[in-house]
């Protein structure tokens, strides 16, 4: 059964039933006092760490592979074991301890840094792309592992924890990018050294669940116990007498502290007696199966499709959306791409971060706006109809705008509408489709790539193949 927003913990949209300046002033309260932020900063950190190294992989790509081989490859790369290990390690996965994991992803993701910092360079030394792919790659199923294993440890600490994961992995983007600079431009480390530098940031994770993660919900994914209590807080009288009763009943359900909504209810009826908790049964692959099934049309279809929309923009599209650098800010066309990948991080980071206070009343609208702005940018390439490199700018960050909110939102819809007994699985489960997504669209952008910009040569805009101008 849906659940409204306010019974959700998150704020309603303007204009919806039950939005009122009581009701916004009475949950954002709830948002923020009811926060524990141990909990908070463990799944920020979380979210960062667990994506960080797959943004140094891919802003390394060009030092990692040399300039001849598409960049494409090293996504596919990146993201193909991540992909596979979302795809099978559901089915059983819950049957390793989240404290395992923790190291195991810590270990894979390190020892693949090791890997690819400690091979030869392709370009100068001689070294194999192969063995560097191989390192990519076992931090690509570090990365898949942590995804799935903390988006299911979201369902025992509650949204926070979603908001907070959301929000690290959409700023793994900026500090990712930008650490990757830093270290080559700004402190003029080798490329060797810089990845050996970010080799050590997979340590954060098991020290961020271990010292800073709050326990007492752990044992929950076995027992099925409450978490540690929340400190009360009081509320206004006249913010109770101003909510609506349906409102005041559904803040029994909220996650915010427990005498705000006993206070909030009980000013307008008594207080429902709760049902009994049920045990946890021991799910089947059959019936992991069938929950899988269920989760495709509303959650993994539109966050498939907004995940090829964007990354086939990203790979395949903008290498090749430049203008004649007199009417840009840029001095060099090689500014162009880093700049687009700036704002579509921007976007991302800024929506995956704003759950808290917007949901989005479906998922299909904004994945359909973003393949809307695939053909739009696709169109732009082959015929350069759009006048300025400023339209472009906010459509890349509109581009990650959609994005994030599609990715964020449809983990907390799960946790809103998916039942408690599945919810664990279907966390981990949907994230398939995000994965899924980017290998489809670097297969697509490898092949779009070169001929968009062969498309532009013969039609005298010969920007793409002259990165040094």
């Amino acid at each position: 059964m849906n659940r409204s927003p306010s019974s959700s913990g998150l704020l309603p949209l303007p204009g919806a039933p039950g939005s009122s300046w009581a009701v916004y002033k009475a949950r954002l309260r709830a948002i923020f006092q009811g926060a524990d932020a141990s909990v908070l900063i463990a799944f920020w950190l979380f979210g960062v760490i667990n994506n960080v190294c797959y943004v140094i992989i891919l802003s390394a790509a060009v030092d990692l592979v040399g300039p001849s081989v598409p960049k494409g490859l090293v996504l596919l790369a990146d993201v193909l074991p991540s992909f596979l290990t979302k795809l099978v390690a559901p089915y059983f996965i819950h049957a390793i301890p989240y404290s395992v994991r923790i190291i195991i992803m810590c270990a894979l993701s390190t020892g693949g840094m090791f890997l690819i910092a400690l091979t030869p360079s392709v370009t100068t030394d001689g070294g194999s792309i192969g063995l560097k792919l191989f390192g990519v790659g076992i931090a690509s199923l570090s990365s898949g592992m942590g995804e799935l294993s903390m988006l299911g440890l979201t369902h025992y600490y509650g949204h926070f924890s979603l908001a907070a994961w959301g929000s690290g992995t959409g700023g793994a983007g900026l500090i990712g990018a930008g650490l990757y600079v830093f270290l080559t431009d700004t402190l003029k480390l080798s490329i060797k050294n810089s990845l050996l530098t970010s080799a050590y940031l997979p340590f954060i994770m098991p020290l961020a669940f271990f010292l800073i993660l709050p326990q007492e919900p752990l044992p929950r994914a076995h027992s099925k116990k409450g978490y540690s209590d929340i400190p009360q807080i009081s509320i206004e009288d006249e913010d109770i007498r101003d909510l609506p009763e349906d409102v005041a009943a559904e803040a029994l359900l909220a996650p915010g502290p427990p005498s705000q909504a006993a206070e909030a209810y009980t000013s307008h009826s008594p207080r429902p007696s709760s049902p009994a908790p049920r045990e946890p049964i021991k799910p089947t692959f059959a019936t992991n199966l069938r929950r899988a099934r269920r989760l495709f049309l509303p959650y993994m279809l539109p966050l498939l499709l907004v995940y090829i929309a964007e990354y086939t923009i990203n790979q395949g599209i903008s290498p090749t959306l430049l203008f004649p650098l007199k009417s840009t800010p840029f001095t060099a066309y090689r500014q162009f791409y880093p700049m687009y990948a700036f704002l579509y991080q921007l976007g991302v980071f800024i929506s995956r971060s704003s759950i808290s206070f917007l949901i989005i009343p479906q998922l299909y609208l904004p994945s359909l706006l973003q393949i809307a702005n695939l053909a739009l940018l696709t169109l732009h390439s082959l015929f350069f109809f759009l006048p300025s490199v400023y339209l472009i700018f906010l459509i890349t960050f509109w581009e990650g705008l959609l994005g994030g909110l599609v990715y964020v939102n449809t983990f907390a819809k799960i946790m809103k509408e998916v039942r408690e007994e599945d919810r664990e699985f279907s966390l981990g489960a949907t994230s398939v489709s995000d994965s899924g997504g980017i290998c489809v669209a670097s297969l697509i952008g490898m092949a779009v790539e070169g001929r968009l910009c062969e498309w532009n040569v013969r039609r005298g805009r010969p920007w793409c193949g002259n990165l040094g101008g």
